[in-house]
């Protein structure tokens, strides 16, 4: 089906039309202007551009008349640095943008991995501060090594006044109602002053 064009309209304002200028690669001419500036900035550079200058001048200077292409006041030279200045600033300038792009990325990352690492030290932290709470109500060794000392004290006592009892018995004399109570400490009590032991008469 063959589409209609719209027909225009006089009570609008005509669209502008867009010029269809050549796409290029951002992060390649990024990184030819970033080596382009890395290469600028090192001492080869000005050694070799030394160099052409002083090659240029001697050419100029001391070659014969008609082999001389730039002559005195060297004009031609002149318009190259001029035109060599002019594309090396904006690439040194992009360079440095890019350069400062990295290093904000940098700079976040940095304070997104400390704010993780501060987060991960203070839970690290209460987990610490929970475990020396709970190993506070923990028993230790030598709190169980004491209180087993202890019960064993209490268990050789008790046995110790069982052997007592059970010889105290074997030696009280038989006698009374067939009720006879357990021989204790207390029946030491009537022997000594002068009491009848309870169930004699």
């Amino acid at each position: 089906m063959v589409e209609q064009r719209r027909p225009q309209r006089l009570d609008q304002p005509r669209e502008p039309r867009r010029l269809s200028l050549p796409r290029f690669d951002p992060e390649a001419f990024g990184r030819w202007s970033e080596g382009i500036a890395r290469g600028m900035g090192t001492a080869n550079f000005i050694v070799y551009m030394t160099v052409f200058i002083l090659a240029w001048f001697a050419w100029n200077t001391l070659a014969p008349a008609h082999l001389r292409f730039d002559p005195y006041t060297f004009t031609f030279l002149t318009l190259m640095l001029s035109l060599q200045a002019s594309y090396a600033a904006p690439l040194i300038l992009l360079a440095q943008n890019r350069l400062a792009d990295r290093d904000r990325l940098a700079l976040e990352e940095d304070r997104r991995r400390a704010t993780m690492q501060k987060a991960d030290t203070e839970y690290l932290a209460r987990e610490i501060a929970a475990l020396r709470n709970a190993m506070g109500e923990v028993a230790t060794r030598d709190f169980l090594r004491s209180e087993l000392a202890r019960l064993a004290e209490e268990l050789d006592d008790a046995a110790e006044r069982r052997r007592r009892l059970e010889r105290r018995g074997r030696e009280r004399p038989s006698g009374g109602d067939g009720l006879d109570e357990p021989w204790d400490d207390r029946d030491t009590d009537y022997a000594h002053e002068g009491r009848p032991e309870p169930g004699t008469s």
